[in-house]
């Protein structure tokens, strides 16, 4: 009985003995994890520099270091970049010898879902009309200059009425593409969008009052980007009721000081800016590259947006139907009734047909649409191959008397006078004011020297930017002549008796083509099937509207190519 009493006693001690160490062990993994835990999340906050902590409530170095990535904009969808083949693939009835194919590569970007829509435009309008009423003779002329022009649609022989009355303001044309808008409303539109895409972000993070985008905003006070960037104070018209009136907690440093009141690019709150694609990116994103590799995309072979070299679809359900909106034949636009071969004789609502494969919506048919530049493969196709685009014209900000940046007033309204006549407003209230760039910024420079640069490297023979001397060396009038090309140059000016028009009458051509004008690409529902191709492009002053021309917009891409959780393995 004893030896029994003992043996338990010895296994008591051994289990005990084992459970402490078992408990230990457990002790020292947890404590490993916490410091481990401990070290990652503080690392997050401290400087691999110096060591110093970031975003310390005592003030220092702020920074968003729980950035993880770009959201999508409302309206967009995601692109990703790559290299292709830019250019024509079909026969070139045409003779365009500046549609080369060239190898371009594209970074990442985002893209529209949809041409711009009628309701899309008509909410731009409402803004304008309610924070620059047309009633006021000052503000008269911002909200003409971005109405859409109607008449677009009349014809001398065509009964156009109903469409001109209706076509951009009732409901049945509402998820319709806007057109009647030159490429310089487009361009406003798109900085319109950004601002206002801009300030709700900032009203969702907190840093301004909610709804004062409607409660607060007028011509005196509202919201601009770059305004709030390089002088937050005046934003608003300097009103801190709505620049502090968000549901952020206002810190403050150890002397008092509030840090945080206003959003930076470091914060990541602030969105980038919508803008036209370039041609570039719009036909990469046409093609549809993803998953489509059966065509030889690298090398240029693919012709439409979609899945296949006809514009009839070949799927089993949908066989004979065709993929995009466009003029069947003569007299043809939309088949015959009861058997719509296109299912639209003008335009069709938006998402009517299959997207490509990045998701993106009749990038062929239905309007043709503005890019932003003019891309120009037989100059420029050994000297730019990454990321294209031919418009840059670099401004900076202008310094008002007091040191600050000099915002547009309500007196200090800019406009400027189209080719045709009309006037439209270039600066509003509440936007900083832009001059060129100037030596300071471009001495010693290697990669810029001038503020315009459209025109860099367009010196062949063939583009005509010295049209009058096919020899080498410059004339003695170049500074007269140094345009791209020997196009048509109209004037308009005023005197005592109201608008001179003055038209250059001259026959000797060799183009149609100058800085004023721009393309356009996808074909339209009045075009036949050849303009179809995302390579094709034609050529339309920048101030002037059709009936068949709309656009979308474009958003740059900040950090990774991929998507992190769409990222491919080679």
């Amino acid at each position: 009985m004893r030896d029994l009493i003992q043996l338990c006693f010895t296994n008591y001690k051994l289990n005990m003995k084992n459970n402490i160490t078992v408990r230990l062990l457990i002790l020292v993994v947890l404590s490993t994890s916490l410091v481990g835990c401990s070290k990652s999340s503080k690392s997050g906050n401290s400087s691999r520099a110096t060591g110093w902590q970031i975003n310390a409530k005592e003030g220092g170095f702020q920074y968003n270091t729980n950035f993880k990535e770009q959201e999508t904009a409302p309206g967009l969808v995601f692109v990703e970049g790559g290299t292709f083949t830019m250019g024509k693939v079909q026969d070139d009835v045409m003779h365009d010898w500046n549609n080369s194919p060239n190898q371009q590569h594209v970074q990442s970007f985002y893209m529209d879902e949809t041409e711009v829509t009628n309701m899309m435009y008509l909410e731009y309008l409402d803004w304008i009309k309610r924070v620059y009423p047309p009633s006021e003779p000052k503000f008269k002329a911002i909200y003409n200059g971005a109405v859409p022009d109607t008449l677009v649609w009349r014809n001398r022989l065509g009964l156009s009425e109903m469409m001109v009355e209706n076509y951009l303001r009732h409901p049945a044309f509402k998820d319709y593409p806007v057109v009647g808008v030159s490429w310089m409303q487009a361009v406003e539109f798109a900085n319109w969008r950004s601002d206002r895409v801009a300030e709700m972000g900032l009203q969702q993070e907190g840093f301004l009052k909610r709804d004062s985008n409607i409660l607060d905003t007028s011509a005196e006070s509202n919201f601009n980007i770059d305004t709030y960037i390089n002088s937050p104070t005046n934003t608003f018209g300097g009103n801190e009721e709505v620049l502090k009136g968000g549901k952020r907690k206002i810190q403050t440093d150890s002397e008092g000081n509030e840090i945080n009141v206003y959003a930076t690019r470091e914060t990541g709150a602030i969105p980038l800016k919508y803008r036209l694609p370039t041609e570039a990116e719009w036909e990469y994103a046409a093609l549809g590259l993803t998953e489509l590799r059966s065509y030889n995309v690298y090398r240029g072979r693919k012709k439409y947006p979609w899945d296949g070299q006809y514009s009839r679809s070949g799927d089993r359900k949908t066989r004979g139907d065709q993929l995009a909106n466009f003029k069947q034949g003569k007299g043809d636009y939309g088949g015959i009734s009861g058997w719509s071969d296109d299912g639209a004789d003008i335009t069709n609502e938006v998402m009517s047909y299959e997207p490509n494969n990045f998701g993106i919506y009749d990038m062929a048919g239905n309007v043709a649409e503005w890019v932003a530049d003019v891309y120009r493969p037989i100059v420029d196709d050994e000297f730019s191959d990454f990321g294209y685009y031919r418009g840059n014209v670099y401004t900076k900000n202008a310094i008002g008397e007091d040191g600050g940046v000099k915002v547009i007033g309500i007196d200090d309204i800019e406009y400027g006078t189209l080719s045709n006549g009309k006037v439209i407003a270039t600066g509003l209230p509440g936007q900083i004011s832009q001059v060129p760039v100037d030596e300071d910024e471009t001495y010693l420079r290697t990669n810029f020297d001038e503020s315009n640069n459209i025109n860099y490297r367009d010196g062949d023979a063939r583009s005509s930017r010295f049209f009058d001397d096919f020899e080498e060396g410059e004339s003695d009038n170049d500074a007269l002549t140094r345009k791209m090309y020997n196009s048509p140059n109209h004037s308009v000016s005023s005197n005592d008796s109201g608008m001179v028009r003055q038209y250059d009458k001259s026959d000797v051509r060799t183009s149609l083509i100058n800085d004023q004008v721009r393309v356009y690409k996808g074909g339209s529902w009045k075009d036949r099937e050849y303009w179809l191709d995302p390579a094709q492009r034609r050529y339309y002053p920048e101030d002037m509207a059709t009936d068949y021309i709309g656009f979308r917009c474009a958003m740059s891409r900040v950090g990774s190519k991929s998507l992190s959780k769409k990222k491919r393995k080679n």
